[in-house]
């Protein structure tokens, strides 16, 4: 046998491992590849497809009946004021929600990581407990504690003689409440996250910074938020990505009311499914979902670190 014969006949012996290798992998990766393909990205496939239509429920025993639409159900949504009106309130509950979530759960983890050591796994387990209780329970008694003859909190402000305003079927109240709520209920996640990144900060830059003379004002603006960047832009993008699909809030608070001041985008795609609107809702979820990857983009365009730029 020749020298070309014998490398020739050794390499098909190494490729018939390899491909069984494969073989088996792919087999092992099969069962998941036909879920995702079947229950994930078929069903995004085709909202896609049915937001260029006006498909509605009534079409669904004659799909071929329906007809394409182009952009049209895209640009009916900019002269939809209901949508618009969503999209307000969608804005308000990230821009204001998002900072506050962000503030207090850096706080929480700033105030255990500084001043508790022996009972900070207590304390940790207390704020997180809120994230890990299910929304639509914490909604259903956040209800109660702010009902207006009822409620806990009104009754507190009874005994200091104010008098509580209703706060859910006020307009000017309504999302500010599911904003102070979503914010309470989210802190305990963040202030983990925040925690974590605290214990990652080498020590020794503390340490330089207070024999240079640097308060704890200085200490948090130019050594803590700084080693923070990665950790604050996770935090960034997850809160703004659950914060901008709001949903259960209203859905069991309040309905979207009082006049549809607590409406949400997510809320609304729900009432036009509901409807039987499919196209015109399919269109809707590709905004939200524009405007989710938007402002990721935006949250690393500002967070990225000094290397990135």
């Amino acid at each position: 046998m020749t020298a070309a014969a014998s490398d020739a006949s050794t390499r098909r012996g190494r490729g018939v491992p390899r491909l069984r290798r494969v073989l088996v992998g792919w087999g092992f990766a099969l069962p998941f590849t036909v879920l995702f393909l079947v229950f994930m990205a078929g069903p995004v496939i085709a909202s896609l497809l049915m937001s260029f239509t006006d498909i509605r429920s009534a079409d669904l025993r004659n799909p071929l009946g329906v007809n394409l639409v182009g952009i049209q159900n895209y640009s009916r949504l900019f002269h939809d004021e209901l949508f618009i009106k969503s999209a307000v309130n969608t804005a308000i509950f990230v821009l204001a929600g998002v900072p506050l979530t962000m503030v207090c759960g850096l706080a929480a983890a700033l105030g255990l990581n500084a001043g508790l050591t022996r009972f900070r796994s207590l304390f940790r387990v207390g704020y997180y407990l809120p994230v890990v209780t299910s929304i639509v329970a914490i909604a259903v008694v956040w209800r109660f504690l702010l009902q207006p003859d009822s409620g806990l909190l009104n009754s507190l402000l009874r005994l200091v003689g104010v008098h509580g305003p209703n706060w859910l079927y006020d307009t000017r109240l309504a999302l500010p409440s599911l904003i102070v709520m979503a914010a309470w209920r989210n802190l305990g996640y963040q202030m983990v996250i925040f925690l974590a990144g605290l214990q990652a900060i080498p020590q020794e830059l503390y340490e330089a910074a207070r024999i240079d003379g640097a308060t704890s004002w200085q200490q948090l603006r130019y050594v803590t938020l700084p080693a923070l960047r990665p950790t604050l832009l996770f935090v960034g993008v997850i809160a703004t990505i659950g914060y901008l699909q709001f949903f259960e809030e209203p859905l069991v608070m309040t309905q979207g009311g009082p006049l549809n001041s607590t409406l949400s985008v997510s809320y609304h795609i729900y009432n036009q499914f509901g409807f039987g609107n499919y196209g015109y809702a399919s269109a809707m979820s590709y905004v939200l979902f524009l405007s989710i990857v938007l402002m990721s983009i935006l949250w690393f365009r500002l967070l990225r670190s000094d290397e990135g730029r």
